[in-house]
């Protein structure tokens, strides 16, 4: 349940960054999507992993790993926005 719940706010993070970026610059689909990542659909969908895996594998512990994949989707997430905070106007 708890697995099913992360994933439904996950994309409905993703669900509310689609109509945000669509039709705006590249730099400002960076700075949402960026966003986005990091609040909404990196800490769900980091949870919902490590627990679909801690499940699997029938171990608590394993449910760790929830800590490795946060921070390298957070790290994603912050590289599009700063990707999108210094990426220099298009002259569309």
């Amino acid at each position: 349940m708890a697995v099913n719940i992360a994933l439904f706010i996950a994309l409905i993070g993703t669900a509310l960054a689609y109509p945000f970026s669509n039709g705006k610059s590249r730099k400002r689909k960076y700075i949402i999507w960026g966003i986005a990542n990091m609040v909404a659909i990196g800490p769900f969908l980091s949870f919902a992993i490590g627990l679909t895996y801690a499940i699997i594998k029938r171990n608590g512990w394993a449910a760790m790993l929830m800590w490795i994949v946060y921070p390298i989707i957070f790290v994603i997430g912050l590289i599009q926005l700063i990707i999108g905070i210094f990426m220099k106007k298009s002259s569309h």
